[in-house]
């Protein structure tokens, strides 16, 4: 349903923009109906840019995102509008999607003006209550209320609710549930699982691993930009192996560890590996000269819906780095 094909994302940085900054290199993965993608990285790993990208909120660089074959660069015009009816993103912080001098609920009427404004009101309030119970809140106690007045759960509630009035078919959950209490979560993750069920395609931005490995059917992990390991959730958590992605696993944190006997394991773990890149030794930088954006794989396949990278993300000789 949704395809990203070596996707790039570049900025000019420097004096006069005389340098190029690689936001986001050569990342390629699907989301298929009922399927939730769980995209995984550290902070300034790329993971937002693409969900941005996804969304249309800033332009692709280089490569391609389709959506039901349609190239969503090439979009335009009323086109947009029809794309956002399918497409929709909940972002980290619920409050910064909200108006503080309006009402919670004018979310809803937004999207009554752009899509339904022929609708009449009692269908309209009839289509509205029906999703938000559908993400279990009680209409009574949210509507007509201010952001302030309402809980970060709720307000992540509403904006998924907002999505649902729409014929969604991918939802880009950016950080959703980062801001929200430890039993707020749940709820929303349980929410997320449901919405799965229904056949919508999850972009699941995370930078929680356990959260990734609950929810979804298959992960992206992302370093500096590019696809490190990808795969089957199972199989990329049961059997990691980029050393970025171990060491990531390893920093889960366990009850019944100190830190410290952690870190030993992760020094530890780290120099098994050291000059073992599958990625290279199976397409060195001479077998995948070419000409850019056509160069041969990006990632080496380990075993059956599993794919790792580089391990220094260089065209050299690789290290653990």
């Amino acid at each position: 349903m949704l395809s990203l094909n070596r996707v790039s994302k570049f900025y000019k940085v420097g004096t006069f923009g005389g340098k190029e900054l690689a936001a986001v290199r050569d990342v390629s993965f699907d989301v298929n109906t009922g399927e939730v993608v769980s995209l995984i990285g550290e902070s300034g790993s790329g993971k937002t840019t693409i969900g941005k990208m996804v969304l249309k909120l800033i332009e692709i660089s280089r490569g391609s995102i389709t959506c039901d074959g349609t190239d969503v660069a090439g979009i335009r015009g009323g086109a947009v509008k029809s794309y956002y009816r399918h497409v929709q993103g909940v972002f980290q912080d619920p409050f910064s999607s909200y108006n503080p001098i309006f009402k919670a609920d004018r979310v809803f009427g937004m999207i009554r003006s752009e899509y339904f404004a022929d609708m009449a009101r009692s269908e309209w309030n009839g289509k509205v209550e029906a999703a938000l119970r559908a993400v279990t809140l009680d209409p009574g106690q949210v509507l007509n209320k201010y952001p302030h007045q309402l809980s970060g759960g709720q307000l992540q509630r509403l904006l998924v609710a907002r999505a649902l009035l729409l014929d969604l078919k991918i939802l880009v959950a950016d950080e959703i549930i980062s801001m929200l209490d430890a039993s707020t979560r749940i709820d929303v993750l349980n929410l997320l699982a449901e919405l799965k069920g229904r056949g919508m395609g999850i972009l699941f931005i995370t930078h929680d691993l356990s959260l990734g490995n609950y929810i979804s059917e298959k992960t992206v992990i992302l370093r500096r930009g590019a696809v490190v390991e990808m795969g089957a959730t199972d199989k990329v958590f049961g059997n990691p192996t980029h050393p970025y992605t171990k060491v990531l696993i390893s920093s889960v944190p366990q009850l019944h560890k100190k830190w410290a006997e952690v870190e030993a394991e992760i020094r530890a773990r780290g120099g098994d590996d050291s000059g073992t890149c599958l990625f290279h030794r199976a397409y060195p930088p001479t077998a995948r000269a070419g000409d850019g954006a056509d160069d041969g794989p990006t990632l080496f396949k380990v075993e059956e819906d599993h794919f790792v990278g580089c391990f220094d993300l260089g065209e050299g000789t690789c290290r653990i780095a």
